[in-house]
């Protein structure tokens, strides 16, 4: 016991040095927020973050492993980003939906927050200067892209300034207190496709009524008899709501990647991904050509999505995703060979990849 107890005090003693260098650190982030707004730059600098938690990785020596590094930093910087000055980020909402919990997950409790109906609202609150920061979904792992976020940037100016990772699990929402008494179920076409077997199985006579958002869903539910929503945890407690089912999604491994859009390009980190939108010419082999460029150059390409360009028939864009910075060299050299080849071509961002193991 008494070995315990001097084990103890020498933990207090640490605690209270702890607390000091935090408070330290604390008076350093407020030089640099006042510094930063003063100079108009952004104050969420997602490379900063990832270069600060790889040094520290480096120079760890356990017992604390890589990932509660990661962890201990994350919620550190959640803290003090907003300390001094609150970000606004504006989220496709309304609360409760998986876009409202990627944004937390990334801005943390003390972000100021504006749900938008819409992801064009999104967009358009961070053009605008009402938030700085957007978050929006842009693809899931069963799924795959969430096409009206890839039209918005054609023509939007705004730039991927991170990327989030949410593991995405489903539950059975309602009023009720028994599955049996359900008739209808809410929800966005997305979760609906991903839990389509389970609704099949254990709800085959339900009709199925889509909504706007899974938050959407949750609100019309909860002012319907009979009825249930298919949302998040979150929406449960919310709206006040019985959870009838949990993780009724067909298949594991269920992730949804947001982005978070803003004014600014991010700086380059030891690892990077890049995202671009082109149009090729219309010739034979053309795309071809565009993608031996990544080959030749060794650079990884990790997706490849087109859409139609909406301004004629037929005409396509593509969206690319490829490991690299924009100020690497190889990338430069790529880009500008695009560049050349391409009817057009536009740089989206770089941003620190988001590894999977870090949803």
């Amino acid at each position: 016991m008494e070995n315990l107890k001097k084990t103890r005090q020498e933990i207090d003693e640490i605690d209270k040095k702890l607390l000091q260098l935090l408070n330290m650190r604390a008076e350093k982030v407020k030089k640099i927020s006042d510094l930063k707004k003063e100079k108009k730059l952004p104050s969420f600098d997602p490379s900063r973050e990832r270069k600060i938690v790889s040094k520290l990785i480096r120079k760890n020596t356990g017992p604390l492993k890589a990932e509660d590094i990661e962890a201990i930093m994350d919620f550190i910087f959640k803290i003090y980003r907003s300390m001094f000055r609150p970000i606004k980020v504006a989220y496709f909402g309304p609360e409760g939906t998986f876009t409202q919990q990627a944004a937390l997950k990334q801005f943390g409790q003390k972000a100021e927050y504006i749900p938008c109906r819409t992801i064009d609202s999104v967009f358009r609150e961070v053009e605008q200067g009402r938030a700085e920061y957007g978050v929006v979904p842009v693809e899931n792992s069963i799924e795959g892209s969430v096409t009206h976020t890839l039209d918005m940037f054609i023509d939007s100016s705004l730039k991927i300034t991170s990327e989030i990772l949410l593991d995405v699990h489903h539950f059975l929402l309602s009023t009720e207190d028994s599955i049996k008494k359900i008739k209808k179920v809410f929800s966005h076409p997305q979760p609906i496709s991903q839990c389509w077997n389970w609704l099949t199985v254990h709800l085959p006579e339900v009709e199925i009524v889509e909504a706007e958002s899974t938050a959407g869903a949750v609100q019309m539910a909860r002012g319907e008899k009979a009825s249930a929503a298919i949302g998040s945890i979150m929406s449960a407690s919310l709206y006040q709501m019985n959870v009838l089912a949990e993780n009724i999604e067909d298949y594991t491994g269920n992730i949804t990647r947001f982005l978070v859009i803003g004014n600014e390009f991010s700086g380059k980190t030891e690892r990077d991904q890049t995202s671009i939108i082109l149009s090729i010419k219309d010739r034979v082999g053309a795309l071809q050509d565009i993608l031996k460029h990544f080959t030749e150059s060794k650079i990884n390409l990790t997706r490849i999505e087109s859409r139609p360009s909406k301004k004629k028939a037929w005409d396509y864009l593509f969206f690319l995703d490829f490991i690299g910075h924009r100020q690497d060299k190889k990338v430069k050299n790529v880009l500008a060979k695009l560049e050349k080849e391409s009817v057009f071509l536009k740089v989206l961002g770089s941003y620190p990849v988001r590894e999977k193991n870090e949803t």
